[in-house]
């Protein structure tokens, strides 16, 4: 833990963070949660990490209420990238024992399973709730955005073929996405070209993996194996990670670019995952260090609002390199959700 930052101080951010979600931002489309997509999907999977951590009945209670209020928008538009939400789904019906929440997590995982759009390697192609489409594109987006979910209802059901799935998926994509020189991900792939099209290591897309990761073998222990293969190249990527961050403990918004601008979600979804990944036995201890100066960076990125600041706003693949540094920073639903999940990592009650 760094000696710089106190535990009273980390949960009183925590706290802030929380609270500024639970604002009415409505019509603002980073900050407005209830919607049903990936970005709200974000923000209530965070809200439970917290809640998981502090226990507080309060956080449970909003997020039961919110899925009620909100589920009947996911059959508005049913594609991968809004299959986030769905990430509570099985923890919800263990509290509640709701069998809404168990059989609209069963008929969306067969779903996935039977009709979900794959590419020529067998990914999920990356579909989104934009009239816009990105055929037989692979994005690392997918593993949290979906797959965690998959290995979740793998693990509240006993079904082997969600588990199998999850792991299928996570093999793919850390096979397709990685750069064979550092290690590290670039942010999606082409099965029609066989390229990372602007090849861009781009470090919210990284995180993306790096938390997801030690979330899903989590919930997979005992169901299904991650290769040996596919672990290692996690590892590897950790470690290319950890030797692109910045001297001020955040990546860049595109990692390998130190002229460009420093970004806060991506940076605390990496440290997140640092977290996880040790105490998981997938990292060496040793490795907490690049989190905890990511911790003390992102602290005053907090503002006493509980607003965080310097996150990028939506990004697809873009057509260039250069064109990463151009997408503005605005308070977002991820950006909030990263944070809190970091600094629920190291939440004490």
């Amino acid at each position: 833990m760094p000696n710089t930052i106190s535990y009273d101080s980390i949960n009183q951010t925590a706290d802030q963070v929380y609270r500024y979600m639970r604002l009415d931002h409505s019509g603002n489309w980073g900050m407005d949660i209830h919607h049903w997509d990936w970005v709200p999907g974000v923000g209530v999977i965070s809200i439970l990490s917290y809640y998981e951590k502090t226990r507080k009945k309060e956080v449970l209670d909003v997020l039961i209420k919110w899925a009620r209020k909100n589920m009947q928008k996911s059959e508005q538009s049913r594609v991968i990238n809004s299959m986030a939400p769905f990430a509570i789904f099985p923890a919800l019906y263990e509290h509640t024992q709701d069998r809404l929440f168990l059989e609209s997590a069963v008929r969306i995982g067969q779903w996935m399973l039977t009709e979900a759009p794959r590419t020529r390697e067998g990914a999920f192609e990356h579909t989104v709730t934009e009239n816009v489409s990105f055929p037989e594109q692979v994005w690392a987006d997918t593993i949290f955005m979906a797959v965690l979910f998959l290995a979740r209802l793998a693990r509240q059901t006993g079904d082997a073929s969600y588990a199998i799935e999850a792991v299928n998926q996570l093999e793919i994509h850390l096979s397709l996405l990685e750069d064979k020189e550092t290690g590290v991900l670039f942010h999606g792939w082409n099965c029609i070209a066989q390229d990372h099209m602007s090849a861009a290591r781009w470090t919210r897309a990284n995180a993306w993996i790096a938390v997801g990761t030690p979330m899903i073998v989590q919930e997979l222990e005992g169901l299904a194996n991650v290769s040996e293969q596919a672990l290692e190249r996690y590892r590897a990527m950790m470690h290319g990670l950890i030797r692109f961050q910045q001297a001020d403990g955040l990546w860049t918004t595109v990692m390998d670019r130190a002229d460009f601008y420093p970004e806060t979600s991506g940076s605390a979804g990496i440290a997140c995952g640092i977290l996880k990944a040790v105490r998981h036995g997938l990292l060496d201890i040793s490795c907490q260090d690049a989190a905890f100066r990511t911790l003390k960076a992102i602290v005053p990125k907090v503002l006493p609002s509980g607003e965080v600041t310097g996150v990028s706003g939506g990004t697809p693949v873009m057509p260039s390199i250069e064109a990463y540094n151009d997408i503005p920073c605005h308070p977002t639903l991820y950006g909030q959700g990263l944070v809190l999940m970091l600094l629920s990592e190291l939440n004490v009650k």
